[in-house]
C-alpha cells in the first residue's frame, strides 16, 4: 500500500525549490502539482491552491494560522534530524513544535514555506 499526502501550496516553484534543497527528489505529475518522494511507498503531493480546491468541498485551511496535520519523517539518528531541520531553517522554514529529547526520542520541527508543520524524529534505542 502507498500513502499520498496532499498539501496546498501558494507558490509551487518555491515549494519545489525548498524541498529539493532539503535533498528530496520530485516526481512531476501535471501542471499545478508535483510530488515529493519520501520513500518508495510515500509521497507528499504539492498542489497549487486552485488545483487543491478542485479536490475538496471545504475551505482550504491556512496552515500559517492553524495546524491541520503534523507530518513526521522518521530518521535513523539525531544527526540526521539536526541536518534536515537546519537545512529547512536555512531555506526559509520557521521553527515549529517543541523540541523533544528525552532518551527515547529526539525530535525537532519546522514549518515549511506554506506553514505546514513537519517534524524530524529519531527513536533512540535503549541500551540492552
Amino acid at each position: 500500500m502507498q500513502l499520498f499526502v496532499n498539501l496546498p501550496v501558494k507558490d509551487l516553484a518555491k515549494s519545489k525549490e525548498f524541498f529539493t534543497g532539503l535533498g528530496f527528489t520530485l516526481f512531476g505529475m501535471m501542471d499545478g502539482m508535483a510530488s515529493v518522494v519520501i520513500s518508495e511507498q510515500t509521497q507528499v503531493m504539492l498542489l497549487e491552491e486552485p488545483v487543491f480546491a478542485g479536490y475538496v468541498t471545504k475551505e482550504i485551511a491556512d496552515a500559517g494560522t492553524a495546524t491541520e496535520a503534523i507530518l513526521v519523517l522518521g530518521m535513523e539518528n539525531p544527526a540526521q534530524v539536526d541536518e534536515l531541520v537546519d537545512k529547512a531553517l536555512a531555506a526559509g522554514a520557521t521553527p515549529a513544535g517543541v523540541r523533544q529529547e528525552d532518551g527515547v526520542r529526539y525530535q525537532r520541527g519546522f514549518a515549511d514555506l506554506d506553514g505546514h508543520h513537519w517534524e524530524a524524529l529519531c527513536l533512540v534505542q535503549p541500551a540492552q
